[in-house]
This record gives C-alpha cells, sequence and structure tokens, in this order.
C-alpha cells in the first residue's frame, strides 16, 4: 500500500492518548493525531525517530498524523486505520496463502447474532464453492523481547469479536482472527498473558473451538507498506 508523502521528525511526548508533540527536522514542533487505541508499550520514547503524514483538510482539527515509529531496527507502524488495507491488499493479491481463492472480498460486514450485539468484522470473504470466511484484523506491534504480543492493554471490545467468531464458526462459516505484527522484529507470535490475560484465555479457547488464529508480517519501505509473509503463533502457555 503506497503511503501519502511524509515528513521525519522525532516525538517528544505522548499525550491525552491521542496527541504526539512532535519535533520537526528544521526544529519547529507541531501536534500530531496519534490514531492508536493502544498504550503503545515499547513503540515509543521521548527522542525517536518517526514519520507523520500531513492533512490540508480544513475540517480537521489537526493538520498532522503519526504514521510509523523507529526503536532502532525499523519502522513500527502505529496508525492503526491503515492496517485493514494493508491487509486487504495482501489478501487480494494472494499474499497470505491461508486467505487466498476467494472470489470476493468486501471490507466491513455486520452479523447479528443470538445473545451478541451487532457484530461487525473487517473483512468477508466468500466463494461459491467454499463458503463465506469472515476476518477480524488487529494491529499488533508489543514486543517481550523477541515475542510480539496483543493487547497491550485490556480490551474488552477485542474479547466480544472472539465470542462472536466463534458463533460465527458454529453457523458452518470459516472464521479467522489475524494479528498484523506491524513490525520488523518478533519470531512468534503469543497474546499478551500479564496485561489481559481473560483475553488471552478467551484468544486459546476460540482457537480450540475452530476459529483460526494468523499472525501475518507488515513490511515498512521508504514510501509503502505491504503484508508479506507469516509468523508463528505460540497459542501453548504464559
Amino acid at each position: 500500500m503506497k503511503l501519502p508523502p511524509l515528513t521525519t521528525g522525532r516525538i517528544l511526548r505522548r499525550y491525552k492518548r491521542f496527541l504526539a508533540d512532535i519535533e520537526l527536522e528544521e526544529g519547529r514542533v507541531v501536534v500530531a493525531h496519534c490514531p492508536n487505541t493502544g498504550t503503545m508499550i515499547s513503540c515509543w520514547a521521548p527522542g525517536i525517530p518517526v514519520q507523520i503524514s500531513h492533512s490540508d483538510n480544513p475540517r480537521r482539527k489537526l493538520e498532522w498524523t503519526l504514521e510509523r515509529v523507529d526503536m532502532g531496527r525499523g519502522w513500527i507502524g502505529v496508525n492503526t486505520h491503515r492496517t485493514n488495507a494493508v491487509i486487504e491488499e495482501g489478501v487480494r493479491e494472494g499474499a497470505i496463502p491461508a486467505l487466498a481463492g476467494y472470489a470476493c472480498l468486501r471490507r466491513e460486514a455486520t452479523f447479528d447474532l443470538p445473545g451478541h450485539p451487532r457484530s461487525r468484522f473487517d473483512l468477508l470473504l466468500s466463494d461459491r464453492s467454499r463458503g463465506e470466511a469472515v476476518v477480524e484484523v488487529k494491529n499488533a506491534t508489543l514486543l517481550d523481547e523477541e515475542v510480539i504480543r496483543f493487547p497491550d492493554a485490556v480490551t474488552v471490545r477485542g474479547r466480544k469479536h472472539l465470542d462472536a467468531l466463534a458463533e460465527l464458526k458454529d453457523t458452518g462459516r470459516r472464521a479467522v482472527m489475524l494479528f498484523a505484527v506491524n513490525r520488523p522484529e518478533g519470531r512468534v507470535f503469543a497474546p499478551a498473558w500479564s496485561l489481559d490475560p481473560v483475553y488471552s484465555r478467551r484468544l486459546v479457547e476460540v482457537a480450540a473451538e475452530g476459529v483460526e488464529v494468523l499472525a501475518v508480517r507488515v513490511v515498512h519501505t521508504d514510501d509503502a507498506m505491504y503484508a508479506k509473509g507469516v509468523v508463528e503463533v505460540d497459542l501453548s502457555g504464559q
């Protein structure tokens, strides 16, 4: 996926969850929107290099958006609004073998399931011969030594997605929980047991019930990001 023009700077601080002060290379400090609801543990520190994008939209409160950061080993994608598009592109291009071969792809499919609030999922794949595959995508950037983990904060909403995926699996559909590993490090993906043991335990349970758990690497270049390769998934323990 092609990225918009990016401006390099360094982050000074992140505050009020969605704001970041960025010092540009010429010394000017701007406030950037941080489109990431997590804590961004292991994804920022004062003074590290970042790249931000600019918008001329007069309806926006902030002109700048934090796109990616570099903790010393390459770019980490922290703009979670881009993740679904990257994975969608990867599916369409056949870069994710486990999800290749479907005739149709639709974004943001909604389902009404008994006992659940209306549930919306990121991707719906369908094919006359193969049926439907429902895919929920999460941006995974938490690095714990050489393990990528999710979530980086307690997520009730994420747990509800797991419950709904399990229900969809029972209807005969293929249900997939896909973690987009949006940084270069990490040899394996695993749940963040210490940060959200309830979500982690539920992920293991739904996997045992037949929900597929995939981890896909997102690679960054100077002006783009794309899905390439799978990351091993370890649900064996804490």
